[in-house]
């Protein structure tokens, strides 16, 4: 599990956490029964609080996401990524109307914000 937090984001730190241990389940980085380190592992390792990291397993494990076994540790847990594609799509719709209600706003034509998210999508 590869961490990065930034100091320079208005995210907090263990909302940075959650992110990416989500985005690396959603790609498959990580996959079910995967062992996440301890909360004391991972703090010493990111340089943070405990009670950060405890924060972020508790919002994992209430999202689906992880699994916690007394004495055991925490663990990806299977996901129904149907359920989870659906999610992804609810929120770009989301994203995405904020985008046009802003793009109306400047009077940016839809074939432009096609020509924009073309090229953002390909990175370009």
């Amino acid at each position: 599990m590869n961490i990065i937090l930034s100091n320079s984001v208005n995210e907090p730190i263990y909302q940075q956490i959650v992110s990416q241990v989500k985005s690396q389940i959603l790609s498959g980085e990580l996959v079910a029964g995967d062992a996440l380190p301890s909360m004391r592992n991972l703090a010493m390792q990111l340089k943070i609080s405990v009670i950060t990291t405890k924060r972020a397993y508790e919002e994992l494990e209430r999202d689906g996401f992880i699994e916690n076994f007394t004495g055991r540790g925490c663990f990806v847990k299977a996901q129904n990524t149907d359920f989870l594609r659906e999610q992804g799509l609810r929120s770009i719709e989301e994203q995405f109307s904020k985008v046009c209600t802003r793009a109306r706003e400047c009077d940016i034509s839809l074939d432009e914000l096609k020509e924009i998210l073309e090229l953002v999508y390909k990175g370009e």
